[in-house]
């Protein structure tokens, strides 16, 4: 029996994501060139009419303001043309993965794959009964692999001519009139969105880059080319911030912690705009960026919109700007044990980091933080399901120490969209069941290390019962580690029995170790965020 796979086969076995996503890195890198060139227009401009007057000079600056401004307008066009690189870069990826998942098969099930992709049985083994349906089998694995690099490459062949089309048309249309209010839901956006012209939207992300770059329901690849824009912009405000300092304030503690702040703001946005350059690796995807106070990032490796499962990780105290990448580091941790389970598929991976996270113990051992982040988190998740294309993705929410009180006020106050949660290291997440948190039965998840301090955050009135005086510190700690229910901070520990909520385990690698290669905890979350737990 021989079954054609048909054609593609040899060239999905030589084509080089890498390539394609180094090539879409380029066009991106191409913008910072672009807006260089503009500035120094707009420089040339101001030293025209310092030198020149008269109606000749007027006309000569209005035409270099016009020629910087048609190079800004059409900067959103190179990050787009990047994106579509990039996400066709991941699903040829995909592709190659499921071919390999098939050819794997044959070589177990004694089926022959020759160079066009014909299957058939192999003449050199013994045939069984099961021959005939494994040649079916992995005929169809590498037709299911080829059609899908297809659909990729018709996907992103037909969006690189849209934008083709665009650049020779003019790239934006005019202003479109109306915006959406503050109180309008994801969906409302979405609606709107889906009612502008392609022109309309990019003069908007060009225009009006902060309104689109935070708007929950505008399509991630919009509030991504947006965010960009404003890259340097947000570098430049944080520079004007220090010199503040240095020239007004007065000499003394505040003047330095000032500094620091800012010094390690920038720091962190330097890292930050270096992750989002870098040609390997997902693509990252600037959902929001704020530098005020210790800054606020929404940060997706993988577009959400294109995924099969999408995780929004929910980081804890001294989270923010400063260590933006290495919060982002963790979600990569996650997705790259979701690929290495499931090669197949296509996920994508949140940082979340969108609220004032605690940054000393007193500040976590309150609850206000959680309670003032849940209706951006409440929003954001909606954003996430009105956005998506097609089919409903899987969407799983991960809260780590504080952060899982985040989560769980969140889902608790307002509402989640989500089809799970996982709370790791959590000093409570606001109920004393699973069940109050209003998600599907049997998707609230839990680990917490047998070594993680996490677990002496115990109540005040629950200490003060305690017969501490005269014991050692190893008995204090077991005698705070005792009784069926235990009491946190915020509630009844989500990781005992007592809770509701299903489990999985962690190793010993202490409060921050959950994301370590060698920890059961790692896979565990990864499998709840691919519904295979």
């Amino acid at each position: 029996m021989t079954v054609p796979a048909g054609p593609g086969y040899r060239e999905l076995w030589a084509a080089d994501p890498g390539a394609w996503r180094a090539a879409g890195a380029a066009w991106c890198a191409a913008s910072a060139l672009v807006e260089r060139r503009a500035g120094e227009l707009t420089g040339r401009a101001a030293a025209l009419r310092d030198a020149w007057s008269g109606q000749a000079a007027g006309a000569a600056a209005a035409r270099l303001g016009g020629l910087g401004g048609e190079l800004l307008a059409g900067r959103p066009g190179l990050v787009e043309a990047d994106q579509v690189l990039a996400e066709f870069a991941g699903r040829l990826a995909t592709a190659k993965a499921r071919l390999g998942t098939a050819v794997t098969l044959a070589d177990r099930s004694g089926v022959r794959v020759d160079r066009r992709g014909q299957v058939s049985a192999d003449p050199s083994r013994p045939a069984t009964a099961g021959t005939g349906r494994a040649v079916a089998e992995v005929a169809a694995g590498i037709g299911a692999a080829v059609d899908a690099a297809r659909a990729a490459d018709r996907d992103a062949a037909g969006r690189l001519a849209e934008l083709a089309g665009a650049a020779a048309s003019g790239w934006v249309g005019p202003p479109p009139p109306g915006r959406p209010g503050a109180d309008s839901t994801p969906a409302a956006v979405r609606a709107w969105w889906a009612g502008l012209s392609p022109a309309q939207r990019r003069w908007l992300v060009a225009y009006e880059p902060q309104r689109v770059g935070r708007l929950d329901g505008v399509p991630v690849a919009a509030r991504d080319q947006a965010n960009r824009l404003l890259l340097g912009q947000h570098r430049e405000d944080l520079l004007a911030e220090r010199r503040r300092l240095l020239d007004r304030a007065p000499p003394g503690p505040l003047r330095l912690a000032g500094l620091r702040r800012v010094d390690a703001a920038l720091a962190g946005l330097d890292a930050l705009a270096g992750r989002l350059a870098a040609p390997e690796g997902p693509r990252a995807y600037l959902l929001t960026l704020a530098t005020q106070e210790e800054g606020r990032a929404v940060v997706s490796l993988g577009n959400p919109d294109r995924s099969d499962q999408v995780l929004t990780y929910v980081p804890g105290m001294t989270a923010g700007l400063d260590d933006v990448t290495g919060e982002l580091d963790r979600a990569g941790r996650v997705l790259s044990r979701c690929t290495a389970l499931a090669p197949g598929e296509e996920t994508a991976a949140v940082l979340w980091l969108d609220y004032d996270a605690p940054d000393f113990l007193h500040e976590a051992a309150w609850a206000g933080r959680a309670g003032d982040a849940g209706p951006a988190l409440h929003r954001f998740q909606e954003g996430l399901r009105a956005t998506h294309n097609g089919e409903d993705a899987r969407l799983t929410v991960l809260g780590h120490s504080y952060g899982s009180l985040v989560v769980g006020s969140t889902a608790r106050d307002h509402g989640l969209a989500a089809d799970a949660v996982v709370f790791v290291g959590s000093p409570g997440v606001g109920v004393d069941h699973a069940r109050d948190l209003g998600l599907p039965p049997g998707q609230v998840w839990a680990s917490t290390a047998a070594d993680d301090v996490i677990r002496l955050a115990r109540p005040a009135d629950e200490l003060l019962r305690r017969p501490l005086l005269g014991t050692s510190p190893i008995g204090a700690a077991v005698a705070l580690l005792d009784g069926p229910e235990r009491a946190l901070w915020f509630g009844r520990d989500p990781s005992d029995p007592s809770f509701g909520g299903r489990t999985f385990p962690s190793g010993r690698y202490g409060h921050t170790g959950y994301w370590e290669p060698g920890n059961p905890a790692l896979d565990g979350m990864a499998r709840v965020v691919l519904g295979r737990p």
